[in-house]
């Protein structure tokens, strides 16, 4: 019997299997703020916990990003519509970090250069 490989998508979008990697990572983000706090508060297993969630943390980019690069390169799941996708994905983040920080520093100076009567034009 001859074993044939289907590797095809049948669209062109992101469709890849459920992964446990998000799970982990929040965990990780988890334990990392929830050590952070601990050790704030001078609690001896706050300084460990926090570590083992930077650890978890660490653990879950590498192996993350391992199964992008084996669902790109082996199984063919990154198509150009899909590339196309993840770049103006990007572009549309790049410009919402920009709006924002333009909006920002337009209230302050707004708020610094016309001062309202209400608190005593100061």
């Amino acid at each position: 019997m001859i074993s044939i490989k289907k590797n095809f998508q049948k669209t062109p979008f992101h469709l890849v299997d459920p992964s446990l990697w998000p799970f982990i990572a929040a965990s990780g983000a988890f334990f990392l703020t929830f050590g952070t706090v601990l050790f704030m508060h001078h609690v001896n297993l706050g300084n460990q916990l926090a570590f083992l969630g930077l650890f978890i943390i660490i653990l879950s980019m590498f192996g993350w990003w391992q199964n992008i690069i084996f669902e790109t390169y082996n199984e063919g799941n990154h198509t150009a519509a899909v590339q196309l996708g993840l770049r103006f994905g990007m572009l549309l983040f790049i410009i919402s970090e920009v709006m924002f920080f333009f909006g920002f520093f337009w209230a302050f100076f707004h708020a610094s250069l016309s001062p309202s009567i209400e608190i005593g034009a100061v």
